[in-house]
């Protein structure tokens, strides 16, 4: 998958989020994020806020995160001695449960597939062509053990 690919995926990915019902609205990534920021709003009035902690798993997860939260006009924010990769966010909890959290979950699911057959290609083209995972060995024998015991 180029670049370009990957941009289309992710934008067909949020228009999926936003309730985009038609394929011309579909086509209308642009407007994507404007509905979703219009339907938090909505909820913003009927529901009250939550605040929700995150545990990412790696910086790039941590970064598509905060963007996708700004994005909606969510401030993302963490407090002091929290690990990087963890992210707090408040906002009514059906927003987060519904919207924020699963689009995230697929975005950095295609991102994270992106990066990992980049990595991949380039180390196989420039570093070693086998890049499978190191084999699994029998752990040794501690002292005094016998195998099977």
């Amino acid at each position: 998958m180029d670049d370009r690919e990957l941009r289309d995926k992710l934008r067909k990915i949020e228009a999926l989020f936003a309730g985009a019902a038609t394929p011309g609205e579909r086509a209308a990534a642009g407007a994507a994020a404007e509905r979703i920021r219009d339907r938090l709003k909505q909820l913003g009035g009927t529901e009250r806020a939550v605040e929700m902690t995150f545990s990412l798993r790696n910086p790039w997860s941590h970064r598509l995160f905060v963007a996708l939260c700004r994005r909606y006009g969510l401030q993302a924010y963490r407090y002091r001695r929290m690990r990087y990769t963890t992210v707090c966010v408040r906002a009514p909890q059906s927003f987060l449960n519904t919207v924020l959290w699963p689009e995230f979950l697929q975005l950095d699911t295609a991102l994270t597939d992106h990066l990992s057959g980049i990595t991949d290609r380039i180390i196989r083209e420039e570093v070693y062509k086998d890049v499978g995972d190191a084999e699994e060995v029998e752990e040794p024998l501690k002292i005094g053990k016998a195998r099977g015991a």
